[in-house]
């Protein structure tokens, strides 16, 4: 929670100037070192190089970052508003929290946080009336909170659960193996698995899955991921015996995304090679282990995503011919692209993601950043709309091909989560729980805008805050973007937010170029060497936020994190007289090197890489 406190603690900074005018900082001395890099004909010094090494492993770096943290935690220490915020977020943040329930080999399984812990505990139960009872308690593992529970997968039959284990925050996992009835751990450790869940075949023998090879040792955290395979692992062994199902090391940048289709005949492999959603789409036929793995699409110019199969034919949702995506069906038996089926049309909307659910399409969209449901029957005729309880955020709608039901989860900006069952064969969703959180949602109010970026572009834009503010220039406004990876940005409900608007702030979030809202031309006009237009975008919603009379820049603030942060260094860096406080939580900021660390090397798809001169 320290991240938002600090981001609140920036809010009262543009609420209160006489406060921070009293508050000096005094930043420790950073040593810097002669480096000097030529790129493509242009010197850049780089005097600060000596911070790229590990701090686990550089005390010289370690010491940096604690007289850095001194200097900031020493200023907040200060601020008088302080405690009072951080009690009312303590307030906020202790509720129960739940996940959508997720049906599997006859029970059922969620997630619940009961308010304050680190990490949320799994619980199972065989109806969805019964007791739960504590599966996996992750808090357990560490006593800082720092070791996560970060995914898990059940075995068909119901008798075991993988579950991966994140450490520190790190990519990394360690997936282990749980027999469900006994609670006992079977003798599985799989380690060096990155970008990979597992996933079970039918049988629920064994599962696949993709790692890299061990790092040298020093190297885990910095060095490039390169070569990663797919393997097979049956329970009960040791990892060294997998048995390799899919390689590439004539492509040591390929990575892949593993699936078996739902009747087990099927492992169907999306290659990618950046964050791009463009895949190949390698195929293996369980069912004949003398047929090779072959490459059913052999070029990496569309997305496409597996959903399912009906037989020998496979459903995936691709953007190929369709820029905001449709649905299509490939025939094994006849592969051609010709003979290809549209299944599900492109409409007006971005659609964002499909699942069959007992012999149903349930097809999610996002209309104008807001999320739409459609039911569809499997020959793609329209079944029905899914009726949502307002504008706001739906997730969830999986299930099994053979299983009518499925569990999606909704919220908005000033909507707690709530979730629901849905039947997709009578079309009736229940309410199953709702998160009770300290606040009345009557009391905010949501819009949506549409402003104009520097080029005459059209961005839309919610604006949330307490019903009854004045529009005449007074109000402290934060300002949230992301704006890249083809990532949307729907209203989802955040605590932190809501402490801000509870203190009469106003938070704006504008749906910038670079990201997935209206498909994929939407996303590529924010990338490379059209990635200003993301700045001008952001710019944009805060000159519109002024002109409009919501606030001005003494009483602005910006923030996001990762590409986010980027964002906000850009604009912080292009528009510094806009703003009144800036927040670039772990952004992307050196853009000349990112791409020689870790997965670096996958963001070039949106940004470009420096070894390019035009890039450059």
């Amino acid at each position: 929670m320290r991240g938002l406190w600090i981001l609140l603690m920036v809010g009262i900074w543009v609420c209160d100037r006489a406060v921070t005018d009293e508050l000096r900082l005094v930043y420790p001395e950073t040593r810097t070192v002669p480096q000097v890099d030529d790129f493509h004909g242009t010197e850049v010094a780089d005097p600060y190089r000596w911070l790229e090494d590990d701090v686990r492993e550089n005390e010289d770096v370690a010491a940096w970052v604690e007289a850095q943290n001194a200097v900031t935690f020493g200023y907040l220490k200060q601020i008088p508003q302080r405690n009072a915020i951080e009690k009312r977020l303590t307030q906020l943040w202790n509720y129960e929290r739940f996940s959508t329930p997720t049906r599997a080999g006859g029970r059922y399984y969620f997630f619940r946080n009961d308010g304050l812990q680190n990490q949320s505990v799994l619980y199972m139960q065989a109806t969805l009336d019964d007791d739960p009872v504590v599966l996996i308690d992750p808090n357990a593992w560490s006593d800082d909170g720092t070791i996560a529970l970060a995914s898990v997968e059940f075995s068909d039959d119901g008798r075991y659960v993988a579950y991966g284990i994140q450490d520190g925050g790190s990519d990394w996992r360690t997936w282990k193996v749980m027999d469900i009835k006994t609670r006992r751990l079977m003798p599985d450790e799989l380690k060096w698995v990155k970008f990979s869940d597992v996933v079970w075949t039918p049988n629920s023998q064994g599962f696949f899955y993709a790692r890299y090879d061990a790092p040298k040792e020093g190297d885990e955290f910095q060095s490039l991921n390169l070569n990663q395979r797919v393997f097979y692992h049956r329970v009960g062994t040791v990892q060294s015996e997998d048995s390799l199902a899919y390689e590439r090391p004539d492509h040591p940048d390929w990575g892949f995304g593993i699936d078996v289709s739902e009747d087990g005949k099927y492992l169907v492999m999306a290659v990618w090679k950046g964050t791009d959603d463009r895949y190949r789409i390698v195929v293996n036929d369980l069912t004949n282990p003398d047929q090779p793995p072959y490459e059913l699409i052999a070029n990496f110019d569309y997305e496409y995503t597996f959903v399912g199969n009906d037989g020998t034919l496979l459903y995936f949702q691709t953007d190929r011919d369709a820029p905001r995506r449709r649905v299509i069906g490939i025939d094994l038996q006849n592969p051609d692209v010709e003979d290809w089926q549209e299944v599900i049309a492109q409409t007006e909307n971005t659609l964002t993601g499909v699942h069959i659910v007992g012999g149903q399409f349930l097809a999610t969209y996002l209309q104008d950043a807001k999320t739409q449901v459609r039911q569809y029957a499997l020959d793609g005729t329209p079944v029905r709309d899914i009726e949502l309880p307002g504008i706001g955020s739906a997730t969830g709608f999986t299930g099994d091909h053979d299983h009518p039901e499925t569990f999606y989860s909704f919220s908005s900006f000033a909507i707690p989560p709530s979730t629901y069952r849905y039947d997709v064969t009578t079309g009736e969703s229940k309410l199953l729980k709702q998160a009770k959180v300290d606040f009345d949602p009557a009391d905010y109010q949501t819009i949506q805008v549409f402003y104009k970026s520097k080029d005459g572009t059209q961005v839309p834009m919610f604006i949330t805050h307490r019903r009854g503010i004045k529009r005449d220039g007074s109000n402290p406004v934060l300002l949230y973007g992301y704006g890249g990876f083809n990532i949307s940005l729907p209203p989802r409900f955040r605590v932190s937010r809501l402490a801000w608007m509870e203190m009469g702030g106003v938070f704006a979030m504008p749906n910038l170029r670079g990201g997935g809202e209206y498909g994929e031309p939407w996303h590529k006009a924010g990338t490379k060497l059209q990635k200003q237009n993301v700045f001008d975008d952001f710019i944009a919603a805060a000159e519109w936020l002024i002109d409009n009379k919501y606030t001005t820049s003494s009483s602005l603030a910006i923030q996001g994190g990762s590409n986010g942060g980027l964002l906000v260094g850009a604009c912080m860096t292009q528009r510094p007289e806009l703003y009144a406080a800036c927040l670039p939580a772990v952004g992307v900021m050196d853009m000349l090197r990112f791409h020689q660390f870790t997965a670096g090397r996958f963001w070039v798809d949106d940004y470009g890489s420096a070894e390019n001169p035009d890039e450059f």
